[in-house]
């Protein structure tokens, strides 16, 4: 008898990337043609990059969402040990690259990638399978939480020897929704957000420039042309957007004011030139896309593949509120772009390529 096909992915799932990449390459082409233009002599700088990272990460994402997702259980271990040998690489002095101020790129000339993204997918495979094994002792803290979590740690570790505090916080956001979901004990995460707590209060104190990041976001104009400037220009783009912006392509804060638009602070551009009804229809798009993920979470029959779900949609989840909540001022300066949208290689790819195991789970939900 011939085996019958597993469904077509969720076609709200699949319309809300698809929606969203497509924002995000118009937005890439009008916020940052200004900048392209002074610093490269071409306006279509980045979005020529952009288009052919979107064309690999939809390679990637068909690849991926034709492919049973039970397959990457197998692969789950040596590809976690590739990321953690590529994160290594990065810190070797003439191998890793400098940008931006962190040692964590590899790559010749402007063509490179971040080990520290893919990261994020290899914790995130790797945790889904190692927590659904059955019996694994996860109300255990010594022997079900510690060691997930120092794998997950160790990494975040060696991220932030980069220093990348933004993609380390992600993936340890990931890790600790899909520890969570797993089973553990809210007594032991409880206990552990609070030695995290202080671990980031330690990490901020360290690093002076963090510590600036925390003060101006408690108040950006004691510092406006210091460590309060990207968080004023951004409101200043954000504020006369009002309800439908000024007009794609109309912005004024791209004329060098707010800082690398194109990539951190392109919701910002986004704003000030769709107004209030694009940026809200941004963020439902972003809704809509977690809804179906943890729809697909909670139907599919099998543990490893709604763990995986629930790490992938975490993922994305985390990355959103943080971007947006630095963006509109909620949240201190982290670096961190906004998926599928900011510009760049890397994180446009490995995103496509998560989700496209997420469309291949939603394959198999009930």
């Amino acid at each position: 008898m011939k085996q019958s096909r597993p469904p077509s992915p969720d076609l709200w799932l699949f319309a809300c990337i698809i929606g969203l990449l497509a924002i995000g390459i118009v937005m890439v082409y009008s916020a940052g043609a200004v900048l392209a233009f002074r610093e490269y002599g071409d306006s279509y700088y980045f979005v020529k990059r952009q288009l052919l990272f979107a064309g690999l990460g939809l390679a990637a994402m068909w690849f991926t969402a034709s492919t049973d997702y039970r397959v990457w259980r197998k692969y789950a271990k040596p590809l976690l040990l590739i990321c953690f040998v590529l994160l290594v690489a990065v810190l070797i002095p003439g191998i890793g690259v400098v940008r931006g101020g962190a040692r964590s790129w590899l790559g010749i000339g402007s063509f490179g990638i971040q080990p520290s993204e893919f990261m994020k997918l290899g914790i995130i495979l790797f945790l889904a399978s190692w927590l659904s094994r059955p019996g694994y002792p996860i109300k255990s803290f010594l022997h079900g939480l510690l060691p997930p979590l120092g794998l997950a740690g160790l990494a975040f570790g060696i991220i932030m020897m980069q220093p990348d505090l933004g993609t380390g916080t992600v993936m340890m956001g990931a890790s600790m929704i899909i520890i969570f979901t797993a089973g553990a004990s809210m007594k032991h995460l409880g206990l552990l957000g609070l030695c995290g707590a202080a671990g980031f209060a330690a990490l901020v104190v360290a690093a002076p420039y963090r510590l600036k990041r925390i003060t101006a976001f408690l108040d950006p104009w004691s510092d406006p042309l210091g460590a309060g400037y990207q968080i004023i220009q951004s409101l200043y783009a954000i504020g006369p957007g009002g309800l439908a912006g000024l007009g794609l392509g109309m912005s004024r804060q791209k004329y060098s004011y707010v800082p690398e638009p194109q990539t951190d602070f392109i919701f910002s551009i986004l704003a000030e030139e769709l107004g209030f009804i694009g940026g809200l229809t941004v963020i439902l798009l972003f809704f809509i896309l977690v809804w179906r993920g943890m729809r697909t979470a909670l139907t599919i029959p099998d543990t490893f593949g709604s763990l995986l779900a629930v790490g992938i949609v975490g993922m994305v989840a985390v990355q959103v509120v943080i971007n947006i909540g630095v963006v509109i001022g909620l949240m201190p300066v982290t670096g961190i772009t906004l998926p599928l949208i900011s510009y760049g290689g890397s994180s446009l790819t490995l995103m496509l390529t998560a989700l496209g195991i997420l469309l291949n789970i939603s394959r198999f939900a009930r």
